[in-house]
């Protein structure tokens, strides 16, 4: 089933990345992400007929019953592609107990889904795992604490010597939140600006490698209470074809680079700077995990040849990498619900469709084993392991 599909316009987003990458028109507006799957808030069609709609008619040929019993009649995973010009959202996403709870708080105060003050747009946790198409960076999870101090050292800045203290002298958990919250309080406005001058001081061919990202993110979003924040978090890069996991209450954001990202089948964020969105630091702080830790990255299987199995912990999503090379043929096993999308070059799926980049298609569970051939990427979505 070929799907129809939504650019969102997000203000992070390049004006000319996926126009490039895909062959198309630029708009003169950023497209910042390619959504592909069956999410309330922009579906894909088929034959004008929403995905989330479709699946309703019938969920067990389109899901199978193992999908439908552990998830329930909906798609579990969701698919985009994301063109990063800017930093986004520095920001977390809930567990499954925190989304419901929102969920139905914000639900009975009468918050309308589409207000730009609501946290919970829908029920679901929301982990996900980005992959990166070109070179692709990001800041992940916090940093153990005394390696922050030492980092906010370099700074040169007395008044920073307090939470500089506290980074290496207190629990690691508790250190981190303490600095954290006081990070982003009003009552520390002269002190960001004080690190935020520090940083655009930084010229980029200085040569210091672990504060360059920083100012980066300083020159990208000037005045925002993100960007001294942001010094608590690891800076990751990844090279094409590495991913990158993130389960609930890790702290992130993207900041540049094209990667295909799958999550589980929501839209919830919580925000608390380097963003124009809606910013609820009190929720945030709720729900935010301050356990320091590595980056989770995610390299592929390769099985079979020419198959890059990239297979996070969740159970909602996992994503296969094919590379087309015109010869060989890939096999596709029916019983579950598969999206899968064109990259680059040509991808066909039996004999009868063909895809080209930035275009997908719905694979029912019901549908018999399915080839995939072709000439150039494709990346293949399906439910993660899991027992029902």
């Amino acid at each position: 089933m070929r799907l129809a599909t939504t650019i969102r316009p997000y203000d992070w987003g390049s004006v000319t990345a996926l126009p490039e990458l895909f062959g198309t028109e630029p708009t003169g507006r950023p497209q910042a992400e390619l959504w592909m799957g069956a999410h309330p808030g922009a579906p894909s069609t088929v034959d004008g007929i929403p995905l989330n709609d479709l699946i309703a008619t019938d969920p067990v040929a389109t899901l199978g019953e193992r999908t439908t019993a552990r998830f329930g009649p909906a798609l579990p995973y969701l698919l985009k592609v994301l063109a990063i010009e800017r930093p986004l959202s520095l920001q977390v996403h809930p567990t499954t107990a925190q989304a419901e709870a929102g969920f139905a708080d914000e639900n009975a105060r009468g918050l309308p889904l589409d207000d730009a003050t609501r946290t919970y747009k829908d029920a679901s946790h929301k982990p996900e795992m980005v992959c990166a198409v070109t070179p692709f960076h990001g800041l992940c999870g916090f940093r153990a604490p005394a390696a922050t101090a030492e980092l906010l050292d370099r700074l040169r800045l007395p008044d920073l010597r307090p939470w500089i203290d506290t980074l290496r002298s207190g629990e690691p958990e508790t250190a981190l939140r303490t600095v954290f919250a006081q990070m982003l309080d009003d009552a520390s406005r002269p002190l960001r600006a004080q690190v935020e001058r520090a940083l655009l001081d930084i010229a980029p061919d200085t040569g210091d490698d672990d504060l360059a990202p920083y100012a980066g993110i300083a020159r990208a979003c000037p005045g925002d209470p993100g960007i001294v924040a942001a010094l608590l978090l690891h800076h990751v890069d990844l090279p094409p074809g590495q991913a990158l996991y993130l389960g609930a209450g890790v702290p992130h954001a993207y900041l540049g680079g094209i990667g295909v990202e799958i999550m589980a089948n929501s839209d919830n964020v919580l925000r608390c700077g380097l963003t124009t969105k809606h910013v609820d630091v009190p929720e945030l702080m709720r729900v935010v995990d301050f356990t320091p830790a590595a980056p989770h990255v995610v390299r592929p299987g390769h099985d079979p040849a020419g198959e890059h199995r990239y297979r996070p912990p969740a159970p909602e999503f996992a994503l296969t990498r094919y590379d087309l090379t015109g010869q060989a043929a890939h096999t596709l096993p029916g019983g579950v619900p598969r999206i899968v999308l064109c990259l680059d070059g040509e991808t066909h799926l039996g004999d009868g469709l063909t895809l080209r980049p930035g275009q997908s298609a719905f694979v029912p569970a019901a549908a018999p084993p399915v080839r995939l051939s072709g000439k150039g990427t494709a990346y293949g979505a399906e439910p993660g392991a899991f027992t029902v």
